[in-house]
């Protein structure tokens, strides 16, 4: 494909060396080495000087803490060989370095290149683990000064990496501190010894690839770097090194039941105690709960560390879940045996369970449906470097589309997101960054051999260590297609005894004992079904479904009608949240989103747009899908009871809130108009109950219009990430359906037919039709003086394919209907008269080689108005394929641009994810953006009972269904969108014609959305080889027309 941005290096990836040099394997390339002189993993926390503090400031505000983020001096390397190798010497000169900002991805400050592939290593085409490329290695020096505090002076000083990929060493002041692995886990070593007065220096040196590298073959970008914070912090010599907290409830899940645990560091083995701790409870509200007594720290001496436990309960708890997201705020704090405060500690904590019970998962005691996303870390401009300001647009977008679970794929996310989602209510599963998908899942899976067993269990044991206070982790994921063996078994065996508060999921377990939830990806409905047909010991909830590439997220609606019909389907995960582009431009300076391959030489491996999967754009703006998603994921359900009477059962599927938290809108449409409106404010509906209402609709219903009931149902006041005022839920239900059209009789109007030998004119009044007898098709309509066709009406079955069709071989699978359109064989073109003031002009082409026919009919009245029938037939005994879409298509001037429209919208819509695309009257311009990342079918809109295509001016042609059909108006040909190969193009390589090409369709087919990979649109949704008949109006509009009016007749 052609390449789109500058090289910066060429790799040489695939051909390298991987031989150790010595007998003693390289740290990078021993997987039985996992760091070095690094602090055992705890919780996220830092320390204040006294509870005061703890509660007035955030963490990064503590006089204990000490950003080193900003910028470093720094040093890129292709190869270990030739990296600087005394760079951390204090004597060591760097002032002739570039600077470069931590937290970042190196690729984005002008060094090296990102890679995206997907399930292959990206440096070995046969991989030999534990070796990575010596050739061709990639290596960061970092390096940079600090001044500590003054009043740090006797205390302890701790170093914390955040998370740098994928290997690194560590030098304070010219000595050696230690190592790391695990990519997006912290990496801590206390430095004390190493400090000294004044100025001290930090270097590190970070390798792309190391042993780690074969744990971390997620599908996503590959970069490297320091992604994460890099921070000080320091402790009294004696201090809190850890703490737990358990806060479950009692078996009627109505009282709390705390359970703390603190551990200290820094006792001497002689000391029988320092002091005592005191711990601390605020309300959701700021009400003081719980003031425990000063609890004598225990030392244990080399029995264990020092320990200090608490428990409590709490009566009528507040509870914490999704919905409703209270928390409360511990402190902790540590006092010497003179009563003075040495430290603080702080937390939120969350009372909730999380269980399997009778073979589903419940929290709180309720039978949950995960709605969820797949989110990867990413940011189109700073790679894996992620904002707070990222995550809270995330998050509030997923509340506001109402989804209330995100998979943190494919390993633990940044810790601020964590404490964002137990605030904003968001459920969690917590995947340990363990996928080493590129060695397969037999023989060769690094999951069945034991040289790998301490690698995988370290990763979970600091993934579990590090997030374990969290509420809004319900569940913990062992990792992502990372085959299975003893070391998931072991690491099963580990965390359910060290954490028996949560589920534990695995995917490629199965059904096997060491996973809690049967979680597969992209399941057919029908194995779902059939596996909650009978009663079992684990729900189903999918760790991936509905792929969600390009222009995809079909049949939504129908796995979630399976979904809840079974209670023990309980949900799944869509993949996946965003589109994981990079913004670029190219040689003439125009923006596009870099997907694979768009970096680099040509033998950098890639799997082109395969990154981009999401339901939002790389910058956050909803693909249409999300909308899909939304509805299809509302909390609140509406049935028409008695819709002569108003009569409407809501159905609350929210498991902890009530419906008194919303009013219900509600407005009459008639023929896309407000005729009535109305709000119902407080309603009654407990959890999991339904309520029914009764809208007034005596008087607002006449005959000759269609009618509906627009319902939405909208929050009475703000909470975390939901407006006042946000519309929770919505539905449309049809009231009467407009009455058959019919025209006025009126004198008609004469009609001349003048047949040449090259074209046939029909001439009316104010307006020209002509019909070439090259090509049948109605190539010109002239009204009053103008004309409103750039390229004439014909047949069309292709569409430009989505990445679902290339995925499942539509374009060479349906390639003959892409022929019939564009070769098809010009049978005849007649004319005739038809009853006084109207002609009949009838074209016949041949397709498919004879085994398809088209017949198209024009009924040409003294007006200007033309019925247009299209009629395909299939030849007895002829073997076609489905069709992708049955239809015309025709181009008008490229100023005829504004569309106005009665039928499903705002958004594009397709049979199969159309939903959420209400009946109403809506406006928009041909040239509205293009929604996805590479070239494809979009723009389409579902049941149209008409649509205006007009100038500035109001001139225009009005194309009416009888009674509906689908259309599409942008300034590209299907041909247009048409790629050769899955990712081969960009938005910009495609030339904008100076047109607006109109499809009109009888049909076309879904998108589909199972996979992107193999997966057909289901059969409901296809258009298969048959005989259709479908017809259509076109009037020309002049200015002062009232299109609704017209297109009601």
């Amino acid at each position: 494909m052609k390449k789109t941005v500058v090289t910066i290096v060429c790799l040489g990836l695939l051909a390298f060396s991987t031989a150790p040099s010595q007998t003693r394997p390289e740290d990078w390339e021993n997987p039985r080495l996992l760091g070095v002189n690094t602090e055992a993993p705890r919780a996220t926390f830092v320390p204040f000087p006294d509870a005061a503090a703890a509660l007035r400031l955030g963490p990064k505000e503590s006089p204990r803490y000490l950003s080193l983020n900003g910028p470093w001096k720094f040093h890129w390397s292709p190869r270990p060989a030739t990296r600087p190798l005394d760079f951390w010497k204090l004597s060591a000169d760097v002032g002739g370095w570039k600077e470069i900002p931590v937290p970042s991805n190196w690729m984005f400050q002008g060094f090296d290149i990102p890679i995206y592939v997907n399930g292959s290593y990206e440096f070995a085409r046969n991989p030999r683990p534990p070796f990575v490329p010596h050739d061709h290695n990639p290596v960061g020096s970092y390096r940079r000064s600090f001044t500590l505090p003054k009043d740090w002076a006797g205390m302890d000083v701790y170093l914390q990496f955040g998370a740098v990929k994928s290997f690194f060493y560590v030098w304070v002041n010219g000595e050696k501190v230690g190592l790391s692995k695990d990519s997006k886990t912290p990496a801590e070593w206390n430095i004390t010894p190493y400090l000294r007065p004044g100025e001290n220096v930090l270097a590190a040196e970070v390798y792309r690839w190391s042993d780690g590298s074969y744990l971390e073959c997620q599908d996503f970008w590959r970069l490297a770097g320091i992604e994460r914070d890099v921070y000080l912090y320091a402790a009294p010599k004696v201090h809190i090194r850890d703490f737990e907290v358990r806060a479950g409830l009692d078996g009627t899940y109505r009282t709390g039941e705390l359970e703390v645990t603190a551990e200290l560091a820094g006792l001497a083995s002689t000391d029988s105690s320092i002091g005592t701790v005191t711990l601390t409870l605020w309300d959701p509200s700021g009400k003081k709960v719980l003031a425990a007594k000063d609890l004598a720290v225990a030392n244990l001496g080399d029995a264990g560390p020092a320990r200090v436990r608490f428990k409590s309960d709490l009566a009528a708890v507040a509870r914490w879940s999704a919905e409703t997201p209270d928390l409360y705020r511990l402190v902790l704090e540590l006092r010497d045996a003179s009563g003075k405060t040495l430290e603080a500690v702080t937390s939120k904590v969350g009372f909730r369970t999380s269980e399997i019970k009778n073979g589903q998962l419940l929290v709180n005691g309720a039978a949950i449906l995960l709605k969820g996303v797949n989110r990867h870390e990413h940011d189109p401009y700073t790679g894996h470097v992620i904002s707070e300001e990222s995550m809270r647009r995330d998050i509030e977008l997923m509340k506001q589309s109402n989804i209330n679970a995100v998979r943190t794929c494919h390993y633990p996310d940044d810790p601020r997101w964590y404490e964002l989602c137990d605030e904003y209510g968001l459920y969690l599963v917590d995947e340990a960054n363990i996928e080493s998908h590129g060695m397969g899942y037999g023989p060769e899976s690094l999951a069945k051999d034991p040289e790998w067993g301490p690698a995988h269990l370290d990763r979970v044991v600091r993934m579990v260590e590090r997030d374990k206070n969290h509420p809004s982790v319900i569940i913990w994921s062992l990792g992502n297609e990372a085959g299975d063996g003893v070391n998931f078994e072991n690491a099963y065996a580990w965390l359910k005894k060290r954490d028996p508060t949560r589920p534990v999921q695995y995917e490629r377990a199965d059904l096997r004992a060491h996973t809690d939830i049967y979680c597969p990806m992209y399941e057919s409905i029908e194995n779902m079904v059939k596996y909650a047909s009978k009663r079992q010991d684990r729900p189903l909830i999918q760790c991936e479904y509905a792929h969600s590439m390009g222009n995809s997220t079909g049949n939504l609606q129908d796995y979630w009608d399976a979904i809840e019909s079974h209670d023990q389907l309980q949900g799944g995960f869509i993949w996946d949240w965003v589109d994981q582009g990079y913004a670029a431009k190219n040689a003439k300076g125009e923006f596009f989103w870099a997907f694979g391959g768009d970096y680099g030489p040509a033998d950098v491996p890639s799997d082109l747009n395969f990154c981009c999967n999401g339901l939002v754009a790389p910058d956050r703006t909803p693909h249409p899908a999300l909308f899909e998603v939304k509805k299809v994921y509302q909390h609140v359900k509406f049935r028409a009871l008695d819709l002569a009477a108003g009569k409407i059962e809501l159905s609350n599927r929210y498991d902890f809130i009530a419906l008194d938290r919303f009013d219900l809108d509600w407005q009459v449409v008639a023929d896309g108009r407000t005729v009535g409106s109305g709000t119902i404010e407080r309603l009654a509906g407990a959890p999991r109950a339904a309520a029914v209402v009764r809208i007034p609709l005596s008087g607002l219903l006449k005959s000759g219009a269609e009618y509906f009931l627009n319902l939405s149902l909208r929050t009475r006041e703000a909470s975390p990430g939901l407006p006042k005022g946000h519309v929770a839920a919505a539905e449309q239900l049809p009231l009467r359906p407009a009455a058959e059209p019919s025209r006025e009789a009126v004198p008609a109007s004469p009609l001349a037919v003048d047949d040449g030998p090259r074209f046939i004119r029909v001439v009316g009044r104010d307006f020209v039709l002509r019909f070439d007898r090259l090509t049948g098709s109605l190539d010109s309509f002239v009204y009053g003086g103008r004309e409103l066709l750039a390229s004439g009406l014909e047949p069309n079955f292709w569409r430009a394919p989505t990445d679902n069709d290339f995925g499942n071989g539509m374009p060479r699978r349906l390639a003959v209907w892409r022929q019939a359109g564009l070769y098809r064989n010009l049978r005849s073109l007649e004319a005739r008269g038809n009853g006084p003031g109207r002609v009949m002009v009838t074209v016949e082409y041949g397709l498919a080689r004879g085994a398809a026919a088209q017949t198209l009919e024009y009924a040409i009245d003294g007006d200007g108005h033309v019925a247009v029938t299209a009629k395909l037939t299939i030849q007895a005994g002829a073997k076609l394929p489905e069709l992708p879409r049955v239809g015309l298509k025709m181009a008008m001037p490229g100023d005829f641009d504004k569309l106005l429209w009665y039928g499903r919208g705002p958004f594009e819509s397709y049979r199969d994810r159309k939903s959420a695309a209400f009946v109403g009257l809506y406006e928009t311009t041909a040239g509205e953006p293009f929604p996805y990342v590479s070239p494809q079918e979009y723009g389409n809109r579902t049941d149209t009972r008409w649509v205006a295509v007009r100038d500035a001016a109001g001139w225009g042609l009005l194309v009416a269904g009888d009674p509906i059909l689908e259309f599409s108006a942008h300034p590209y040909w299907p041909e247009d969108l048409t790629q050769e190969s899955r990712g081969s193009m960009h938005p910009p390589e495609v030339q904008k014609r100076d047109f607006v090409c109109l499809t009109l369709d009888h049909a076309q087919m879904g998108v589909g959305g199972d996979d992107s990979w193999g997966e057909r649109v289901h059969p409901q949704y296809t258009l298969p080889a048959k005989g259709y008949s479908y017809t259509f109006r076109l009037q020309p509009l002049k200015p002062g027309n009232d299109p609704a009016a017209a297109g009601a007749r």
